[in-house]
């Protein structure tokens, strides 16, 4: 008797308890959940603790966190008919658990579903080329689509990227033969570039060249002639003023000094191995006077010889005839002046040579 009472006690007990937990709930911090009663809807419960009828309750957790959900691989036919197969990843999440139990199935599998016809039905409108091109596009596209037509089953789509674009292999082959087609194009006009490029520099090269060694050979006559004209006019000076001195010495001989000269010239002539000589004056005249001078001509003229007060009543003061003899200073200086030009004129050159190639 006791220990059937006592049994009974226990199952009482363990139904009592069973009763109580079926009646509270736990909520994860990620989780909402779906209280429904006796096939209602009761409400939605939150992250916690939470006290429902016992027995008579169904409740489902839906998880809030973002899901990741792979959209399987596919062949897709491009606007340019390229077969081409295309897989995905996306990111979804849900925002309203009501909408996600209530208004779909599975809402998982309707994304993914959704996703893939989407996805077909963008890729074929589009050519091969725009789709290895245009990935960024494809993805907000699809995100955009996709999240419209689940936002009525409370699910939020976050992201979509196109994971792989994979061509046939026919394509494929046709593309790598294009891809190296077009390189040898480049290379061929790069080459091509950079040949042209050469012959430009070349012949900036040579016109340089020659206009630097134009204008070094002008440099150069300017300078040669520079000083041809400062030894001419240094050379003239010394003549002249030779002559200015030999006409004043002169001045002071009589016709027997200039007799004497003359003996001395013809016996300097006839030192020489030459057997023709030219005189200057008539031969008689020169014998004349030579005889005059040493007396065995008929009559000696009396004349006498000038002294610097005749000549300079004659012919003017020695300094009026001689003019400013210049010093080695003044020549110096002359030289100077005249090298000075010169440098001027040789910095002018190389600035018009520097000019001309930045023109």
């Amino acid at each position: 008797m006791d220990a059937s009472i006592i049994g009974l006690a226990i199952v009482v007990l363990a139904a009592i308890i069973i009763v109580v937990l079926s009646g509270v709930k736990i909520v994860q911090p990620y989780e909402q959940a779906i209280y429904m009663r006796l096939g209602k809807f009761v409400r939605v419960l939150n992250q916690g603790l939470n006290i429902v009828c016992p027995l008579i309750n169904q409740v489902v957790k839906l998880d809030l966190r973002t899901e990741v959900l792979d959209v399987p691989k596919q062949e897709v036919i491009t606007k340019d008919n390229s077969p081409v197969s295309v897989d995905a990843v996306i990111y979804i999440k849900v925002t309203d658990p009501k909408n996600a139990f209530f208004e779909v199935t599975n809402y998982r599998l309707a994304t993914v579903n959704l996703a893939q016809t989407t996805l077909r039905s963008i890729i074929g409108e589009m050519e091969l080329d725009q789709i290895l091109s245009s990935r960024e596009r494809i993805n907000v596209s699809l995100r955009d689509i996709l999240d419209e037509n689940t936002d009525k089953w409370g699910v939020k789509i976050e992201a979509v990227e196109i994971r792989e674009v994979d061509p046939a292999r026919k394509v494929k082959d046709s593309m790598e033969e294009q891809t190296s087609a077009e390189r040898k194009r480049r290379a061929a006009i790069l080459e091509a570039d950079g040949q042209k490029r050469a012959a430009i520099l070349e012949a900036e090269g040579k016109k340089k060249s020659m206009i630097l060694e134009a204008e070094g050979t002008r440099q150069s006559m300017i300078l040669e002639a520079e000083g041809k004209r400062l030894a001419t006019i240094l050379e003239g000076q010394g003549e002249a003023q030779r002559l200015r001195i030999m006409s004043v010495g002169a001045a002071a001989m009589d016709s027997k000094a200039m007799s004497v000269l003359s003996m001395q010239t013809l016996q300097e002539v006839g030192k020489g191995e030459s057997s023709k000589f030219f005189f200057p004056m008539e031969l008689t005249k020169l014998v004349d006077g030579i005889s005059d001078y040493i007396g065995t001509a008929s009559k000696i003229p009396d004349r006498p010889v000038s002294d610097m007060s005749d000549i300079e009543r004659a012919v003017g003061s020695a300094d009026e005839i001689l003019g400013p003899i210049p010093s080695p200073d003044e020549i110096k200086a002359e030289t100077e002046k005249v090298d000075s030009q010169v440098r001027e004129d040789m910095d002018g050159v190389d600035e018009v040579i520097a000019r001309k190639p930045r023109e």
